[in-house]
């Protein structure tokens, strides 16, 4: 399936609403036409921005990368960190341009939807900096260097359009279905809409509209325009011959044909399109070797032809050499005597001179003897050779074996190939899964910073006058928050954010034991430094009593928690891990790198709970390990999990 002008106004305006305030945090390649944008707000959840030469649009599906893109990097190098600051498109035209501004830059982003489609570049003069496809045709040229010239308009701007556009009409002896489609620049399935909701003959020559026709067709359009660009939906997904589509409205057309209803129409969009890059990927990773398999099966064929000519030479040979044995039973005793030659000859055999040499030739095939051996001897030199020719089949049936093992080795890769293409499903995340996070064996939600942006934001934004406040007794720790704390506080909740606090600070990385967190009332977080002094971000003035609990262990434990059937990945102390989550890993400082010690973990809770953590990325698992250096020390999955 293919955009629609009208589909990809909708799409523009639904993105820019969604990502308003939104920045570049890290862009994937998924294959030579797709890039995948992972965009962060301060307060909202992540979204994932799919730009194609396919379409546009939001998924919930991370896929791997399938293909190298070649301008991933590129964009990286420019966009990353950069706000979306706008998305437009010009009039019904299949492309959209996206502008991110930021640090005293901006580029634009430019996406056609059209013909191969393209990615282009751009930065604020409209310069092409970079693309994925040149172009060059005669009504514009495209690639590095030149400015960016859009092609030209085509059809009429259908989201204005009145009686004047449709004077043409009345003298042109064309259907109306016809008519109304190339001119309004709309595919078949809305030009037949708009002659339905019109009630008219879609095979009216248009020289035979009434002005009622015409006033019909005009409202109808701006009627069907106006639903499916501004988000007036009931979508739905369709089969058809050629896979599937995806409708923002229901259509006559679509009467008693298979589909499913979605919730709207930008999922549709997410499943179909992001099913088709899937597809394709399998394809991709799969040509290269179905290229060898052909290959190896030529061989195959080769090799049979020449296991069936050696053997049928071989039988020729032997048929000849045990004739020769009824020879002195008829009186020859020589091979040169003309019966011989006679009876050789009879058998689609003879004897032949080259260079001094005698053979004699059976078919293709020369087989050299001595003219004045005995008949016996020249029999035996034929089976002699009989043999050798039938020994030949062994060495090439070998290599035949060898060539069908190694076409079942390359089909079991297309298999392993198919499972390579891989996806991750993207979920709607919790606000506090920003920020370090885990629930108490009481229940209780205790976030933490990770950075000075987040220690701050929990502060400013997250504490309120029932939470307790909690911070390490040394430089580089985070501001835990414990929320909504009953009074007395729950002593192992009280123990166990401490306990996080001092492991997420700058002991876990330095391995430093014995040391002491302290909690302190929201009273006493002074957000403004005291005056004619500076406070760093992240930082702030702490006053009156300090409340030390001293933390013995480095001992964390990252786990899968299960709630209302979403899954979340979690770290903190081992008891409320341990008492939560459907398995977890626990975890002490020093060993292998985040990246490594995230990778294993990810690995082990693949083989005890595959289908959830296959949702999960290893940056995912990264993303909650603490600073520095770690080991696994020990796996549990729940027996009542399994």
């Amino acid at each position: 399936m293919t955009l629609a002008g009208i589909e990809l106004r909708y799409l523009v305006n639904e993105i820019s609403k969604k990502a308003d305030g939104y920045y570049v945090s890290n862009i994937y390649g998924i294959n030579r036409e797709s890039i995948l944008f992972k965009l962060h707000h301060p307060e909202r959840p992540d979204l994932f921005l799919v730009l194609s030469t396919i379409g546009m649009w939001l998924t919930n599906i991370k896929i791997d990368q399938i293909e190298e893109n070649k301008m991933v990097k590129r964009l990286r190098d420019d966009l990353a960190r950069l706000k979306i600051t706008k998305i437009e498109q010009i009039e019904v035209e299949r492309i959209a341009y996206l502008t991110f501004s930021g640090f005293d830059k901006e580029f634009v982003l430019i996406c056609e939807f059209f013909g191969d489609g393209n990615i282009i570049l751009c930065n604020k003069q409209m310069k092409i900096l970079a693309l994925l496809h040149s172009i060059e045709v005669r009504h514009r040229e495209l690639h590095v260097g030149v400015t960016y010239t859009p092609p030209p308009l085509n059809g009429l701007n259908v989201f204005e359009i009145n009686e004047k556009d449709f004077q043409e009409i009345n003298s042109v002896s064309t259907p109306v279905i016809k008519w109304v489609g190339r001119t309004l620049g709309l595919p078949a399935k809305y030009a037949e809409e708009i002659i339905s909701i019109a009630k008219i003959d879609p095979n009216t020559p248009g020289q035979n509209l009434t002005n009622e026709n015409i006033t019909a067709i005009i409202d109808a359009t701006n009627h069907l325009v106006h639903r499916v660009a501004s988000g007036d939906h009931q979508p739905l997904i369709t089969k058809t011959e050629k896979g599937f589509d995806v409708y923002p409205i229901k259509l006559s057309a679509t009467q008693g044909q298979e589909h499913t209803e979605i919730p709207t129409f930008m999922e549709g969009l997410d499943k179909v399109f992001s099913e088709m890059l899937l597809d394709s990927g399998k394809i991709s990773q799969n040509s290269e070797l179905d290229k060898k398999i052909s290959e190896l099966q030529n061989k195959i064929d080769e090799q049979d032809k020449a296991i069936l000519l050696v053997k049928e030479r071989s039988e020729s040979i032997t048929k000849i050499a045990k004739s020769l044995y009824e020879f002195p039973s008829r009186g020859i005793t020589t091979i040169t005597d003309p019966s011989a030659i006679e009876r050789l000859r009879e058998q689609n055999a003879e004897l032949v001179r080259e260079k001094g040499l005698v053979f004699i030739k059976i078919g293709d095939e020369k087989v050299q003897i001595k003219s004045d051996s005995s008949i016996p001897a020249i029999a035996s030199t034929l089976f002699d050779e009989a043999k050798r020719q039938s020994s030949a089949t062994d060495s090439i049936e070998f290599l035949k074996r060898k060539n069908l093992k190694e076409i079942q080795r390359l089909r079991t890769q297309i298999d392993i190939a198919k499972e390579y293409v891989t996806y991750t499903q993207v979920q709607k995340k919790n606000w506090y899964e920003r920020y370090r996070w885990f629930y108490t064996s009481d229940g209780l939600l205790a976030i933490g910073g990770r950075d000075s942006s987040s220690n701050s934001a929990i502060i400013r934004k997250h504490l309120e006058k029932n939470d307790k406040v909690f911070h390490a007794e040394i430089f580089g720790s985070p501001f835990f928050i414990l929320k909504d704390t009953p009074d007395p506080i729950p002593f192992d909740s009280l123990n166990e954010v401490a306990h996080a606090t001092v492991c997420f600070s700058r002991a876990w990385r330095e391995a430093m034991y014995g040391m002491s967190a302290y909690w302190i009332n929201p009273d006493q977080v002074k957000k403004a430094a005291p005056s004619g002094q500076f406070l760093t971000r992240g930082s702030f003035v702490l006053e009156g009593q300090k409340n030390f609990v001293k933390i013995s262990t480095l001992k964390l434990a990252v786990g899968i928690l299960k709630e209302d059937n979403y899954h979340m990945i979690t770290c903190g102390p081992l008891e409320p891990i341990k008492k939560r989550c459907i398995c977890y890993a626990v975890i002490e400082p020093g060993g292998a790198e985040m990246a490594d010690t995230a990778k294993k973990i990810r690995s082990d809770f693949v083989r005890v709970q595959e289908a959830i953590v296959a949702r999960f990325t290893i940056d995912d698992f990264v993303r909650v390990l603490p600073a520095g250096t770690s080991h696994v020390t020990e796996l549990v999955q729940k027996k009542d999990e399994q």
